[in-house]
């Protein structure tokens, strides 16, 4: 039978299932998850944030730089064209006209993007046309004073006519300026803005960036296909560019993202030519301008996916790496809690796995100690008292329990009328009677260190001094049985009051006897065989209800000690001759000094 100390233990290493929240390769997932993702996401965004207002920064400087020069280019253009022209209105029209032509003959040649020259004097007469395209005419006397350019020029001294397109081919343009004095009178000019297409049209800003040029007015004067410029601007489409120079203006004139006239999302740049009241455009898709960037994220993606499936491989790697010792850590958790001691964990992974392992390898060395000894204390503590069943086992030597010859006290006791009372109660009534009374009789001899060897019914047997010898063994059984009758007197008086006619005798007798540990392997006690055992067992037999019989041998031991009664000799069951016993007195009487003659005693 397994010890309750055993089964103690046993519940204490069972395992209690757990239910699994979280997977250790979500756990591991997560935090790789944590340590890797999460930093590679935080330097792509910072990296992405950055890296867009560099670019946008370098775009927006290379837009307008490129905006500029073309404005720049343009603005010179048409500078050199206004300062050879100046020449033509130096003289005053008093002087020889041949001069005059001269004069625009050479200007013309130095200037190819002028068409025509028409000089007008200051009264607003035609007096010189010279063209390259159409016939020339001197003093032809037309009165031009009503003219545009004219009214223009002596309004505001300069003046730049709208872009037209001759022949519906190439950008033309009037411009008119007056001589430093009003009698050089004015000069008409038509010139072909062919260079300004070819500006335009040279500016490469990546593959797909271009520039183009556009009036006060939002119309299209310039752009590299030149198709879109003879098509016309419609109402939607300079609204569009309108809208596009006002974005810019707005911006403090730094680039911006927007949407150019055909809907696409353009990053793009201006530059003035503020004498024309002219914008010129240099405008790249945004697909081109940010594809660095997206070529970044693009990478940065990647990385991530790569970090994401690297660390679910790595977090599947070491979830199985761990899975596999934690499920030996459970079969065997769940064998020792079985009681199966013997099971050993086998795990060789070098880490704390293993040294886990090994110390749940002790702790099933040490259950099994645990068990052995908790089995040895259990046969031990069947006839000997607990704290003698300890001493036994914690020395390790159970050689006290062979069979031996050794001087002992034995003592039997057993309850009066109790085959009477059984015969009649009811089986509940006795098994409570019995277990009052053995509860009684057991705490008595526990506390006194004796060893009860056997009980059947209402009689047992107790061994003082036996296998564990003691100081004055007699004295100290003799406290013991005093201790017995007083106790189990009080329960008597309880049985009565409830009807039974139960009392309760002892008897001790103290010799020498053969002692130690009888039976076969299933089932062993310890007990005592000689003289002195059936004389205890016959004095027993012999004491009436609260009568506690010794023989000579205890009555001699515990003289002076415990008052004493002689009862005579009297005739036991099995002895030839008569055996003088003697009955133990009260407490009372023992704890006041007086004493009765013992005959016999001396002699």
């Amino acid at each position: 039978m397994k010890s309750s100390s055993e089964d103690d233990v046993r519940r204490s290493v069972q395992p209690q299932a757990a239910p699994m929240r979280r997977s250790l390769f979500r756990k591991y997932f997560l935090a790789f998850f944590a340590a890797v993702i999460v930093p590679l996401v935080v330097s792509g965004i910072g990296d992405a944030w950055f890296g867009y207002r560099e670019q946008r920064s370098m775009l927006s400087a290379l837009l307008r730089v490129e905006a500029t020069s073309a404005a720049h280019k343009i603005q010179s253009f048409l500078d050199g064209i206004r300062d050879r022209l100046g020449w033509t209105v130096q003289q005053a029209w008093t002087a020889d006209a041949e001069g005059h032509r001269l004069d625009a003959l050479r200007v013309m040649r130095q200037a190819p993007a002028i068409v025509s020259i028409t000089l007008i004097d200051d009264v607003g007469a035609e007096r010189l046309h010279i063209s390259r395209i159409d016939l020339n005419r001197m003093e032809g006397g037309l009165d031009r004073s009503g003219d545009p350019a004219v009214v223009g020029v002596r309004s505001n001294g300069m003046w730049f006519g709208p872009v037209t397109f001759r022949d519906g081919s190439e950008p033309f343009m009037t411009m008119a300026m007056a001589g430093n004095r009003k009698a050089s009178g004015i000069v008409v000019a038509e010139i072909n803005l062919k260079l300004v297409w070819t500006v335009v049209s040279e500016i490469r800003v990546g593959s797909r960036g271009r520039a183009f040029v556009l009036d006060q007015t939002g119309r299209l004067i310039a752009h590299p296909d030149i198709s879109k410029v003879l098509q016309g601007t419609d109402e939607k489409t300079a609204a569009a560019y309108t809208r596009l120079r006002d974005e810019i203006a707005a911006a403090g004139g730094e680039a911006t993202t927007a949407r150019n006239a055909e809907n696409e999302p353009v990053v793009t740049a201006m530059a003035a030519i503020p004498n024309l009241g002219w914008t010129v455009f240099v405008e790249q898709a945004q697909a081109e301008a940010f594809a660095p960037l997206y070529a970044s994220l693009w990478r940065t993606g990647g990385l991530l996916f790569a970090a994401a499936v690297f660390a679910a491989a790595l977090a599947y790697w070491l979830a199985k790496r761990m899975t596999g010792p934690i499920r030996l850590l459970e079969e065997g958790t769940e064998k020792i809690g079985a009681g199966q001691f013997e099971h050993r964990i086998d795990i060789a992974t070098g880490d704390e796995f293993e040294r886990l392992a090994d110390r749940f390898n002790e702790m099933a060395r040490e259950l099994a100690v645990s068990r052995d000894r908790s089995e040895r204390i259990a046969r031990l503590k069947r006839f000997l008292a607990p704290q003698v069943a300890e001493l036994v086992e914690r020395s390790g030597d159970e050689s006290v329990l062979a069979g031996q010859r050794a001087e002992v006290v034995a003592v039997f006791c057993d309850l009066r009328g109790f085959t009477a009372f059984s015969a009649h109660a009811e089986p509940e009534e006795i098994m409570q009677v019995l277990r009052e009374y053995y509860e009684a009789l057991g705490a008595i001899i526990t506390r006194y260190e004796a060893t009860l060897t056997n009980f059947a019914a209402d009689g047992l047997m107790v061994l003082v001094n036996a296998p564990v010898p003691c100081a004055d063994p007699a004295l100290r059984a003799v406290e013991m049985a005093i201790d017995m009758q007083d106790d189990i007197q009080r329960l008597i008086a309880e049985w009565r009051l409830r009807g039974h006619a139960i009392g309760f005798g002892i008897g001790l007798a103290m010799g020498w006897a053969t002692v130690g540990r009888i039976g076969y392997e299933a089932r062993v006690d310890y007990t005592a065989i000689g003289h002195v055992v059936n004389l205890a067992s016959r004095l027993c037999s012999s004491a009436a209800d609260q009568q506690i019989l010794v023989d000579h041998a205890v009555a001699q031991s515990v003289r002076g000690e415990i008052l004493l009664v002689a009862l005579g000799p009297r005739r036991l069951k099995g002895f030839d001759e008569q055996i003088p016993a003697w009955k133990v007195g009260t407490r009372s009487g023992r704890s006041n000094g007086v004493h009765e003659p013992i005959e016999g005693l001396n002699g």
